[in-house]
């Protein structure tokens, strides 16, 4: 296997990222959101039960804090509701509300429509390379990250 890695991979690959995310970050304004939010939101939301505060902060990456500063805002649009924990009555639950789920369904369809936008003009086969290589990829990052840097 050749180890020399091609100079360019990185910067096109960090490249197209930023494309990606400028395009979602231009869907989602028009919903008020922004892409911190988004990504709290995907977290609240693929959880089966409520999520303690920390556990978003974890899932995060950030400070408590930080996660409280995110909150606040879902909360303040309606988008999540938060209750005391009956187990820990130091902790805090996190829900989706019922429009924080209809904003998670147009969050979902606005962030496929951004990736469709950068990725139109590769064929179905490239797709599936691409797919393939890039979960790979995905599938070595549990194995190479560092104790506590979350993966979600």
């Amino acid at each position: 296997m050749d180890s020399a890695l091609d100079p360019d991979l990185p910067e096109l690959f960090l490249r197209t990222a930023k494309r990606i995310r400028r395009n979602q970050v231009t869907r989602l304004a028009p919903m008020g959101i922004t892409p911190g939010q988004a990504r709290a939101l995907r977290i609240i939301g693929h959880h089966d039960a409520p999520l303690r505060m920390a556990a978003l902060a974890d899932h995060l990456g950030i400070v408590p804090r930080s996660a409280t500063t995110v909150v606040d805002a879902l909360e303040a649009a309606g988008l999540v509701a938060r209750a005391p924990d009956p187990i820990n009555r130091r902790s805090t639950l996190v829900t989706l509300t019922v429009p924080g789920r209809a904003a998670l369904s147009r969050m979902a369809a606005a962030r496929r429509a951004a990736a469709e936008e950068v990725f139109a003009s590769l064929n179905t086969e490239q797709r599936t390379t691409l797919r393939e290589l890039l979960a790979t990829l995905d599938s070595q990052a549990s194995v190479s990250a560092p104790t506590g840097t979350p993966i979600s």
